[in-house]
């Protein structure tokens, strides 16, 4: 990972940034510690394909009392908290655990997911995935980064050649509007289609050019704030399409950004 400090940022980026990297990195060590654990506790959320782990708990404890340590006028949305409902110029967007399903079930791919708004525009984000060590980050008008120095999306022009994922709402099982008719459309026409199960995580893929394009329904905005920010930092086409379904988000390189909605959207 490229030093933070050898990029040009202010003051107060600086300081968010390094607030970030803090909090996820140590959320990440939370993780880690229950990872894979058999007596891990697990809860439903309403439903069996929605749930929380006292991982995910832990982690998010964590991260909003440094926040209330280091930041105590800004405001929080987090998942498994909700939003705090403070009036702040700053607001932090958290996911503690995004993948609890792979991590309920012992898979790597997870992480921890941190954007922050400030009066309403994301101006960071940054996400940290435990197990395989990575980090990814991006400041409004500074670029993204990843593992290897500054992120740009791939040059693929073709469909045909383009890996891609996507997910599936939890209410998958009772809305008709579930994704599949999409995947139907896409998976002929690509040269792959891939589940990560973290929609963080696949929005950094895109960013770091190991995805072509990424698409999903009925996020929430601690899913999507920071992942957006690096991928749009990164080069690649970022849209929200709908309005009606949560969250329902595109990310693609610019090359199949097109055809890949006119699939999807």
């Amino acid at each position: 990972m490229k030093d933070i400090k050898n990029i040009n940022l202010n003051p107060e980026e600086q300081q968010w940034l390094e607030g970030a990297r803090h909090m996820g990195r140590e959320a990440g060590r939370v993780l880690k510690g229950y990872f894979r654990r058999r007596d891990l506790n697990i809860e439903d959320k309403g439903s069996a394909y929605d749930i929380v782990t006292e991982a995910d708990k832990a982690s998010e404890q964590f991260i909003i009392d440094y926040l209330h340590r280091h930041f105590p006028g800004h405001a929080i949305l987090s998942e498994e908290s909700g939003d705090d409902h403070r009036q702040a110029r700053c607001q932090w967007v958290i996911d503690p655990l995004d993948g609890t399903v792979n991590y309920s079930a012992g898979l790597a791919t997870y992480c921890v997911s941190i954007g922050l708004k400030v009066d309403g525009e994301t101006r960071l984000g940054y996400v940290y995935a435990p197990t395989l060590d990575e980090e990814f980050f991006a400041i409004k008008g500074q670029g993204a980064y990843g593992p290897y120095g500054r992120l740009q999306a791939k040059s693929t022009t073709a469909l045909d050649h383009a890996v891609v994922s996507t997910g599936f709402p939890y209410d998958k099982a009772t809305n008709p509007d579930n994704n599949l008719d999409r995947v139907a459309q896409v998976m002929p026409r690509v040269r792959g289609l891939r589940r990560l199960g973290s929609a963080a995580m696949d929005l950094c893929y895109v960013a770091a050019g190991w995805l072509d394009g990424y698409w999903e329904l009925n996020l929430k905005e601690w899913d999507a704030c920071a992942g957006e920010l690096i991928a749009q930092e990164a080069g690649a086409v970022v849209m929200r399409y709908r309005e009606d379904h949560g969250i329902c988000i595109l990310a693609a390189c610019p090359g199949i950004a097109e055809a890949l909605a006119a699939l999807v959207v």
